[in-house]
C-alpha cells in the first residue's frame, strides 16, 4: 500500500509551487490538495448520442472518488460521430480522431500527473482512444462505457437506415417511410444498438480486464450503469493506493482473451485496427495473424444485429460479457489480473454469487426472451470457425480483412472481374445506376489512411447487401474500412494501400480476381479478362508499378495531411507513428 506522501500528485506539489494556488483558484479546499488525485477523462459533449449523456457518469465517478477520500478533476475531449459523418468527406476525420483523442489524454495526464484515472466513453473512436490513452499514461485506471441506446419501434435500429436509404433510392419504399425510420431509429442516448464498432469496443474494454465485470454495453438509460460508475470511482482510489497500473495487469494473455470474445460476439472488423494500436500502447504486439489464428475453430455465439436478430440492448439482459466468457471459459486465460484486483476467474465466480445474473435475467424476462435466444451455448453455436478471416495474396501482400460470418456462402469462393474505382463516390454511383453486374469485383482504392484518412464504405456495402441480385454475386474490395454495421461480401484494409503503391492501385478493368476465404486467399489470377499464371501476373504488376505515379495529395494541410504522412498500414492498425 502506497502512503499518501509517496503518491505522484504529492511529489509534484513539492517541485511545482504554483500547483496549490492554481487549484485553490478552482475551488479546491486546503484539505483537497493533500488527497489522492484522480483524473476523470471523458468524451462528453453534444456530438452524438453516445457522448451527450456521459456527464452523468463522470459526476457519478467523481462521487465515488470523493467517498474514498480522494479528489477528482474532470477533463474532456469530445469525439465525433461516424454516423453523422457518413456520406460526405467528414468521415475522413474519423480514424485520425482516435489518435488525436489519445494524444490529448497523454497531454492531460502528462502535463499534470495524477495518481489514477477514470476514462469515460461509448463509441467507435472514443473507446479505443481511451484504451490507447490508458496504456500510454499508465496510471491506475478504470474504463467506464456509456452503454447502448434502446431500440426504436418494432426493434428498429440505426444500422437498418443504410439499407432503407438504398431501398428508397431504388424506389422500393416511399420517402414517408424512410423519414419515419430516420426519426425513430435512435430513441435514447447511448451507442447504436447493434454489434458495431462502438458495441464491440465496449466489450473489448471489459474483456481486457479494464472495466468492472458486467459493466460493458449496458442499456445507457439503466440505473445499474450509474451504480457501476460510482463503484468505479471508489475502486480506482484503491488501485491508486495499491499502485496497480494497467501495464501490470494487461498482458498478451489479456489480448488473447479479448480476441476470443471478439470471435464469440462476431465483433466489428474495425477491432483489427484498434486492438493492435491499443496493444502497442501497452508495449505489446498483436498482429492480424493472431486474430486469424484465434478465430479459427472459435465458436460464434451471439445473435445480435447486424449479423444476428436482436438489438444490442438485449446483450446485457442475457448476461453480457460474463455470460459470453462462461460459455468459452475453457478457451480463456482465467489467471489474468483485472481492475477489481482479482483475476478473471475469480471475477466470474463472484458474479455467480452476487445476484448479477438474476438482475440481468429479470430484464430479459420482461421482453419475453430467454438467455439462449441471445447468447447460444458453446455446444449449440451459430458458427464454429469464428467470424473474421485475414486474406493474403498478390492483391494484398500484407493482408486484408473479411467478416466471413456476414458473407453469403456463394461468395466464400469466387472468381470475379475487376471493376476498379479511385473513390467511393464513383463506385456507389455505378452500383445504384445498375452499371455493376453479377460476377464483378468492385475495388475502391485510395481510401486508406494515406489516401483519404481511411473512411468507412458503409453506404456502398448497404447498397450491395440490400440488392437481392448483387448481394450474392459480387464483392467489394477496398483499402478503406467498413462500418461495424456492415454486412455482405466486403473485404477491407487491403495492404499495402493504393496511395503507397500497393497492388490494389495497379488493378485494371477486367483483371480477374480470386477470393477463397477458406484458404485465406485474395489474389489476381488473370489480366484483362484472361487467366494466366501467378508468375505472369507478377510480371505485369511490376510493369504497371514502374508506370504508376502517386495521386495528388487529397489534403495539403491540416490534420489529415499529418495523418497521411505518418499513418502505418491498415493491417498494422492505421495509427500514427
Amino acid at each position: 500500500m502506497i502512503k499518501n506522501e509517496d503518491l505522484t500528485s504529492q511529489k509534484l506539489r513539492k517541485i511545482a509551487p504554483e500547483l496549490d494556488p492554481l487549484r485553490r483558484g478552482m475551488g479546491w479546499s486546503v484539505e483537497d490538495l493533500s488527497k489522492p488525485q484522480i483524473m476523470i477523462e471523458s468524451t462528453f459533449g453534444d456530438s452524438h448520442p453516445g457522448s451527450a449523456h456521459l456527464l452523468k457518469f463522470v459526476d457519478s465517478a467523481v462521487k465515488g472518488v470523493n467517498e474514498m477520500g480522494a479528489k477528482a478533476a474532470r477533463y474532456f475531449t469530445t469525439d465525433i460521430c461516424d454516423g453523422m459523418s457518413q456520406g460526405h468527406d467528414g468521415i475522413n476525420y474519423s480514424l485520425v480522431s482516435r489518435d488525436m483523442i489519445a494524444n490529448m489524454i497523454e497531454i492531460h495526464g502528462g502535463a499534470t500527473p495524477f495518481d489514477g484515472g477514470i476514462f469515460v466513453a461509448s463509441c467507435d473512436k472514443g473507446v479505443p482512444a481511451h484504451l490507447m490513452g490508458i496504456g500510454r499514461v499508465n496510471i491506475p485506471s478504470i474504463m467506464i462505457t456509456g452503454g447502448v441506446m434502446d431500440a426504436g419501434p418494432d426493434l428498429l435500429t440505426l444500422e437498418q437506415i443504410g439499407t432503407y436509404s438504398a431501398m428508397y433510392q431504388r424506389g422500393e419504399i416511399t420517402e414517408e417511410k424512410l423519414t419515419f425510420y430516420k426519426h425513430n431509429a435512435c430513441p435514447s442516448c447511448g451507442a447504436c444498438s447493434f454489434m458495431g464498432t462502438a458495441s464491440s469496443m465496449q466489450i473489448m474494454a471489459e474483456s481486457l480486464g479494464l472495466m468492472l465485470p458486467g459493466s460493458a454495453l449496458m442499456p445507457a438509460m439503466c440505473e445499474d450503469l450509474n451504480t457501476y460508475a460510482i463503484e468505479a470511482g471508489r475502486q480506482v482510489v484503491n488501485l491508486a493506493k495499491l499502485g496497480l497500473k494497467p501495464r501490470d495487469m494487461v498482458t498478451m494473455k489479456s489480448f488473447e482473451n479479448a480476441v476470443m470474445v471478439h470471435a464469440a460476439i462476431s465483433g466489428s472488423t474495425n477491432c483489427l485496427l484498434h486492438m493492435p494500436s491499443i496493444a502497442r500502447e501497452f508495449g505489446l504486439e498483436l498482429d492480424s495473424e493472431s486474430f486469424d489464428r484465434l478465430h479459427r475453430g472459435a465458436h460464434y455465439l451471439l445473435d445480435i444485429r447486424p449479423a444476428g436478430k436482436w438489438p444490442a440492448q438485449y446483450f446485457y439482459y442475457a448476461g453480457g460479457v460474463p455470460a459470453i466468457m462462461e460459455e468459452i471459459k475453457d478457451k480463456l486465460h482465467l489467471d489474468v489480473m483485472t481492475v477489481t484486483g482479482k483475476t478473471l476467474g475469480e471475477n466470474l465466480e463472484d458474479l455467480k454469487k452476487n445476484g448479477y445474473y438474476d438482475k440481468c435475467y429479470s430484464y430479459l424476462k420482461k421482453v419475453g426472451r430467454k438467455k439462449e435466444d441471445i447468447i447460444r451455448s458453446f455446444h449449440n453455436p451459430i458458427g464454429t470457425d469464428g467470424t473474421i478471416a485475414v486474406l493474403k495474396g498478390n492483391l494484398a501482400p500484407e493482408g486484408s480483412v473479411v467478416k466471413h460470418s456476414a458473407v453469403p456462402k456463394e461468395m466464400h469462393k469466387a472468381i470475379l472481374r475487376a471493376r476498379p474505382f479511385n473513390c467511393e463516390e464513383d463506385a456507389i454511383s455505378a452500383i445504384l445506376n445498375k452499371q455493376i453486374k453479377p460476377g464483378d469485383a468492385v475495388l475502391i482504392r485510395y481510401e486508406g489512411p494515406k489516401g483519404s484518412g481511411m473512411p468507412e464504405m458503409f453506404y456502398t456495402t448497404e447498397a450491395i447487401s440490400s440488392d437481392p441480385e448483387l448481394g450474392k454475386s459480387i464483392a467489394l474490395i477496398t483499402d478503406g474500412r467498413f462500418s461495424g454495421a456492415s454486412k455482405g461480401p466486403a473485404i477491407g484494409h487491403v495492404s499495402p494501400e493504393a496511395a503507397e503503391g500497393g497492388p490494389i492501385g495497379l488493378v485494371m478493368e477486367n483483371d480477374i480476381i480470386e477470393i477463397d476465404i477458406e484458404n485465406r486467399i485474395l489474389q489476381i489470377v488473370g489480366i484483362g479478362g484472361k487467366r494466366c499464371s501467378l508468375k505472369e501476373v507478377d510480371k505485369v504488376l511490376q510493369e504497371r508499378k514502374h508506370q504508376w505515379t502517386p495521386m495528388e495529395e487529397k489534403y495539403k494541410s491540416g490534420v489529415l495531411n499529418i495523418f497521411a504522412k505518418h499513418a502505418v498500414s491498415p493491417m498494422k492498425g492505421g495509427y500514427m507513428k
